[in-house]
């Protein structure tokens, strides 16, 4: 397992690269925005978790956070101090998994980094399918028959909510408060229509009569196999 540490206290950074890596986890370590964006778009799929600061030099953990949740849904936990705690409720409103008040005891966040990978280990498989579509959430790609799909941040979390609900009718109140919770944008409910149709127009051989995602009248929607 892999963490990017994004901490501007080159002490702290150093103290916590330690840490990690006496309990075995891989460690990649950046001191400002710039450097950790760099680190996140060229090798993101070798990251299975993001340690990021609140504040920083030259932006804040929320930039950093919004980047993550666009490319993959891996888990994020914040770095904070004292008087920024109130602030963080706009970054789990964001994505991000978790968050601990400086100073803490190194015991304490290896136990929250633990528990995070755990909830992700049980909920997140290799992979889904619906259909001829395959969903590969730890590199954050849509393949069908072969061919990779390009979606944009929303589409793809759209599809792996119903993925991960495959055969379940999901009623339109239950995938707003669903895409919500995931990608802390507002979505209203023409807004939804608009996402579903795209996604249609993506992975449907006939989007005028879907086979992967279908309307249940009444009700809302059920993804599963044709």
């Amino acid at each position: 397992m892999n963490i990017l540490l994004v901490e501007d206290d080159k002490t702290i950074a150093a103290g916590l690269e330690y840490s990690l890596q006496n309990e075995q986890f891989g460690t990649f370590v950046c001191h400002n925005v710039a450097a950790a964006e760099d680190m996140i778009n060229t090798r993101w799929t070798e990251i299975d978790l993001f340690l990021f600061d609140l504040s920083l030099p030259d932006g804040s953990g929320y930039d950093l956070c919004s980047l993550v949740k666009k490319k993959t849904d891996k888990p994020v936990i914040f770095l904070t101090a004292m008087d920024e705690e109130v602030n963080v409720v706009m970054g789990l409103d964001m994505g991000a998994d978790d968050y601990i008040t400086k100073p803490f005891r190194v015991r304490e966040l290896m136990s929250r980094i633990k528990s995070v990978l755990r909830r992700y280990d049980k909920q997140t498989p290799a992979h889904f399918t619906l259909g001829d579509i395959r969903i590969l959430p730890a590199e954050g790609k849509v393949y069908k028959g072969g061919e990779e799909i390009q979606l944009t941040a929303l589409e793809y979390r759209l599809l792996l909510i119903f993925a991960q609900h495959k055969d379940q009718v999901l009623t339109r109140t239950q995938l707003l408060e669903k895409i919500w919770d995931v990608a802390g944008d507002f979505v209203n409910d023409n807004t939804l229509t608009v996402y579903i149709k795209r996604l249609r127009e993506k992975l449907e051989d006939d989007p005028q009569n879907p086979g992967i995602i279908k309307t249940i009248r009444g009700m809302g929607y059920k993804a599963g196999d044709r």
